[in-house]
Formats: C-alpha cells, sequence, structure tokens
C-alpha cells in the first residue's frame, strides 16, 4: 500500500521522502511538468540514462485509454449524442494530460528501479 501512497504523493522511490518533480504542470499554458535530476533527501539520481522515459509513454498510453474509456460510459449517462461524448473525451484527455506525464513516470521508477524493488521486498 505504501507503493501506491507513494506514486501519488510524488515521493523518491528510494527513501520515500523527497519528491520526484518540481512541478505538477498547467495544460492551460502549455506547462508540463518538471522533474528534479536527483532526490533532495538522499541524492538517488531519477534519470538513469538517455531514453529511460521511453517506456513510460506506454504506461501514459495505457492510462490515457482507460480514461477516455471511463469518461465515455459516464458521457453516455449524461449525453445521448455520440459528437458530445466525443467532445467529453477530447477535453478530459486534454486536462489530465501532465498527471498522465507525470504518474507514468513515477510508475516507471516504482516498476524499474532495482533500489525501490528492493526495499518492497
Amino acid at each position: 500500500m505504501s507503493f501506491l501512497k507513494n506514486v501519488i504523493q510524488n515521493k523518491c522511490p528510494n527513501c520515500g521522502k523527497g519528491k520526484v518533480f518540481k512541478t505538477n504542470g498547467n495544460p492551460f499554458l502549455f506547462q508540463m511538468p518538471e522533474m528534479h535530476p536527483e532526490c533532495s533527501e538522499c541524492g538517488h539520481k531519477f534519470v538513469k540514462e538517455p531514453g529511460y522515459f521511453f517506456g513510460a509513454m506506454y504506461v501514459s498510453y495505457g492510462l490515457a485509454v482507460a480514461e477516455m474509456v471511463a469518461t465515455f460510459f459516464i458521457s453516455r449517462l449524461f449525453v445521448t449524442s455520440l459528437v458530445h461524448s466525443l467532445l467529453f473525451i477530447v477535453a478530459a484527455a486534454f486536462l489530465l494530460c501532465t498527471i498522465n506525464f507525470r504518474y507514468s513516470r513515477l510508475l516507471w521508477i516504482y516498476m524499474f528501479d532495482s533500489k525501490a524493488k528492493a526495499k518492497a521486498n
């Protein structure tokens, strides 16, 4: 349970105290979240090598598809037009893009960081 709590709270996978992201980002200002290069508490490096987060794009895709499917079913409860449902889906995808970015990277770090995996076992 602490795994999910740390991911949601944007905590370091090594010590569980420092923050991974400096900013949350804002889709209305076209600002993406910015990561710290390393943990302020324990010095753990978040980016291991160039291209480390390419796999996080697949996690982000999965999150976006799940959100779009959920938005579709929720919108169908309130509107009957498929066009309006499509507009709700597009709006939800736009509003949640920075959240997907943050959580996909956090999940990727927690899944493939050996120190975080060792602490879980």
